[in-house]
């Protein structure tokens, strides 16, 4: 990485596969670290102002917790707490923060606005922008996804199946940020994705073209069906995920009327569950990953969830030691 230049992290697309590979290195070291419970104060003195539009438990955690451990602090906010609620613009708030601090980070997954507000931050702010999720992609959550994987498979991912489907949930319409990261990332890796998802809730087609010409240009491999079961069918890892039904729509409005069509769409779809019946189709070793929180007994069973097999919790450790490297990266 360029040192002396503000760079931003809104999605990993716009890193190179050698900065993405850094990254991983330097969560390892950290990881290594902290396990012999070394001092790391590589950002003393340093602030990072953390503003959240929605609920956090891994990434508030992981965030703040990176922060504390790499000698700096962290303002954890929410726009309630700021004068964005009286309306105040992205420019002044990037202009403030940038006078008081060294990094900003911005959690906003309203869809048709998040992603938006995160680059009108990030085009007036003089300090890095780091996106803790919008409407459109996770980069923390994928990053943390690809560094369990090399931990359990090896550097090289090439020719590893993953299975990422659609999954029942009734907690709440959640975002399309963490299945279009992963299937934008994990083709760069040349693995081979297979998606699943009814035709009520399919994922932003920007979003697929681009990772299809990730995976043409990577050795990697996409693949869509409308069958859970085949999408298992043979998979190294099995990513059970739900995510709300925003792309079906021409132009989604966040109205009571859309989400009405996307209530009633859920309805007929109680059975895309990930079971042992469902699971024993992958191979016999596969891993089961989510990135939490998973609507037990509707997404996934508890069964599997709690089994060997899943290593939700390893990769949901891994957050803090992704999050320690990216703040390192862009903050010193």
């Amino acid at each position: 990485m360029e040192p002396n230049r503000k760079k931003d992290l809104i999605t990993f697309d716009d890193w190179s596969k050698d900065e993405i590979i850094e990254i991983i290195g330097l969560s390892a070291e950290l990881k290594e670290k902290r396990r012999r419970k070394e001092i790391t104060n590589w950002l003393v003195n340093q602030t990072l102002f953390m503003i959240f539009y929605e609920q956090s438990t891994r990434t508030r955690n992981s965030m703040e917790a990176a922060m504390t451990q790499l000698g700096g602090h962290a303002h954890d906010l929410t726009a309630d707490k700021m004068q964005i609620s009286h309306g105040e613009s992205p420019k002044d708030t990037a202009k403030v923060l940038s006078r008081m601090g060294e990094s900003i980070a911005i959690r906003n997954c309203f869809y048709g606005i998040g992603n938006k507000y995160l680059h009108q931050i990030a085009h007036h702010s003089d300090i890095p922008l780091i996106s803790m999720q919008d409407d459109i992609y996770h980069p923390l959550q994928v990053i943390a996804d690809l560094m369990t994987m090399q931990e359990y498979y090896g550097e090289n991912l090439s020719g590893l199946k993953v299975a990422i489907s659609w999954a029942y949930a009734e907690s709440h319409a959640k975002p399309l940020s963490v299945p279009q990261s992963q299937i934008l990332l994990f083709p760069r890796f040349g693995m081979d994705v297979a998606i699943a998802h009814p035709l009520e809730f399919p994922l932003q087609q920007d979003i697929i073209d681009k990772a299809v010409e990730n995976a043409q240009r990577n050795g990697g491999s996409i693949s869509f069906t409308d069958n859970m079961e085949d999408a298992i069918s043979g998979a190294d890892i099995v990513i059970p995920k739900n995510w709300g039904g925003f792309a079906h729509f021409d132009h989604f409005i966040d109205d009571e009327q859309h989400y009405q069509i996307m209530r009633h769409n859920l309805q007929k779809y109680k059975h895309w569950i990930l079971d042992s019946k469902k699971f024993s189709l992958a191979k016999s070793d596969a891993k089961i990953m989510h990135a939490l929180p998973a609507d037990r007994g509707k997404e996934i069973t508890d069964e599997l969830l709690d089994s060997p097999n899943s290593i939700i919790y390893d990769e949901a450790e891994n957050r803090l030691h992704t999050a320690k490297a990216i703040l390192a990266m862009l903050m010193r």
